[in-house]
């Protein structure tokens, strides 16, 4: 069933998203008969670290010790002290539960204050134009629909926001202040807040519009009002079907909803712009000439919201894959082609149906492959372990996630449980600026040889910490971890890669201490 690899040899983690999942717990012991990939070509130019990742009683990861003690130290420039972190105590088994008053802070992060400030505004606009306030809303109300659904459209899309975290990166990671890069990275992270409040706030209008347009039925087209209608309807289920609780627990039917509904509604909004704008209100007759209809705004906006909505799926390739099973809780998929740091790929069995995303580990654009580790937490990763494809679809065009922004940074520190290596490993690959901390319980049987060695090979010993709790007795004390780390390093950002609850006590804790840190998101 599992399939043997015709060359190379590494592994990567998907993003995990719920409480501890297998492959973080470390249940699976039983490795024999699993496909391993060969060795991995050199593909960076500067000096390797070599060292030897096959299971040993030594080995610094099976034996759940840092590999500061066991490997000579190199000649990294460190600041401050000048010394490697200390490994910590394990951890609480209550751990510290900070004041409401810092949970608060944190629930009302950026996404929301995007997301409030968007809809507040919005509604704004709807009540002043119903009390006849808003003169621009009463001719133009069709422009604030589309305006609103296209800047949602724009939030979500791969090539905008890549353009956007290059404007960041490249305008001011040499000379802005530590402040400012920290509230861009914070923007860059959080737009899904913009992109909920405009696609809410469209949807709001839409039902305005319409209302309007039934108030004077008399001497508005049956044609355009049903069209009108049918659009509502679609736009109003493409949204609702993106709720949070929706999308978090029923994967499919948002997709299904969402997506396809959603191009319904794009095309019956064609439909809705071209007829309302081509019907003659005062003099009741349909107007055939072209110059009426290129001169409207809702046109404008209609054709942008469908190239941005095209781009994505023009870059879609059905591609070949290596699948190893290091462990049956754990899939880790090669592809082609090196990939930079920070990025996350969508892949699924079909064209259209079923895609999910996870963190790509990549040497560099020079190297050959680039990995996704996916854990098993769903009937389609669990399809990955059981009946490995040879195929899967994906967009070539990848989406950047917040680790892409680690590029603003002078230093900084990636900690991450379990199949979050997936989306973190790539920054402390190709940065020599940037500490691994990886929380994780037997990682080399369960995560398998291409994953240490990928690590082993590529990160100085100085610059990571793998905590096997299988082996400690426990998690670490992971806010003295990170202290401990911040000082000794010099970091001056921290990005989180973890389940809900680990997420959430490493940000408050991070919030109390002083620390600059950006977690996992589940709210986008």
């Amino acid at each position: 069933m599992s399939p043997t690899w015709p060359h190379g040899n590494v592994t990567q983690p998907g993003s995990p998203n719920r409480d501890f999942d297998d492959a973080e717990k470390g249940l699976y012991d039983d490795t024999p008969n699993l496909p391993i990939l060969p060795p991995l070509p050199s593909t960076d130019e500067r000096p390797q670290n070599r060292i030897d990742t096959a299971l040993s009683p030594t080995s610094p990861v099976h034996e759940g010790t840092t590999p500061f003690s066991s490997v000579p130290v190199l000649s990294l420039s460190w600041p401050g002290e000048g010394k490697p972190p200390k490994l910590t105590s394990v951890a609480p088994r209550k751990p510290t539960r900070e004041s409401r008053w810092i949970r608060c802070q944190l629930w009302f992060n950026t996404y929301r204050k995007f997301f409030t400030f968007v809809t507040l505004l919005n509604l704004a606009g709807i009540i002043m134009v119903s009390l006849g306030r808003f003169s621009y809303a009463e001719t133009h109300s069709g422009a604030l629909v589309l305006g609103n659904l296209l800047t949602a459209v724009l939030m979500r899309n791969e090539l905008f926001l890549r353009f956007l975290y290059a404007i960041a990166i490249y305008g001011l990671r040499s000379w802005a202040p530590i402040w400012l890069k920290l509230s861009v990275t914070s923007i860059l992270q959080h737009v899904g807040g913009i992109h909920s409040g405009c696609a809410l706030s469209g949807a709001a209008w839409l039902v305005y519009k319409i209302v309007d347009i039934v108030r004077h039925r008399s001497v508005q087209h049956r044609t355009v009002i049903a069209t009108g209608i049918l659009t509502n309807i679609l736009v109003i289920i493409s949204v609702l079907s993106a709720f949070p609780w929706i999308r978090n627990y029923h994967h499919n039917v948002f997709e299904r909803h969402h997506r396809f509904i959603g191009w319904l509604g794009l095309g019956a909004t064609w439909c809705f712009v071209i007829l309302g704008n081509t019907y003659d209100i005062k003099h009741g007759r349909w107007r055939h000439d072209a110059n009426s209809l290129l001169s409207v705004q809702e046109l404008w906006f209609a054709v942008f919201m469908t190239i941005f909505v095209l781009i994505p799926w023009l870059t879609l390739r059905k591609v070949p894959v290596d699948v190893e099973i290091p462990s049956p809780k754990v899939a880790v998929l090669r592809f082609e082609r090196g990939i930079q740091q920070g990025l996350l790929g969508r892949i699924s069995r079909t064209s259209i149906m079923e895609y999910h995303a996870f963190g790509i580990i990549s040497e560099g654009r020079k190297s050959p492959y680039h990995y996704m580790i996916c854990g098993v937490q769903g009937d389609f990763t669990e399809s990955l372990v059981k009946n490995p494809p040879k195929h899967v679809w994906t967009r070539e065009l990848k989406f950047a996630g917040v680790g892409h922004a680690s590029a603003m940074f002078k230093r900084g520190i990636r900690i991450c449980t379990g199949t979050g290596i997936g989306a973190a490993l790539s920054t402390c690959i190709q940065s020599q600026n940037w500490f691994l901390i990886w929380i994780g319980s037997d990682q080399e049987k369960t995560f398998g040889p291409t994953i240490t060695g990928l690590i082993h090979n590529n990160i100085e010993p100085e610059r990571m910490i793998l905590w096997d709790s299988k082996k400690r007795g426990g998690r670490p004390d992971t806010m003295q971890l990170l202290k401990d780390t911040w000082r000794s390093f010099g970091a001056e950002v921290i990005f989180i890669t973890s389940n809900m609850k680990g997420n959430n006590e490493m940000m408050q804790g991070c919030h109390v201490a002083g620390l600059h840190a950006f977690g996992t998101l589940w709210d986008f």
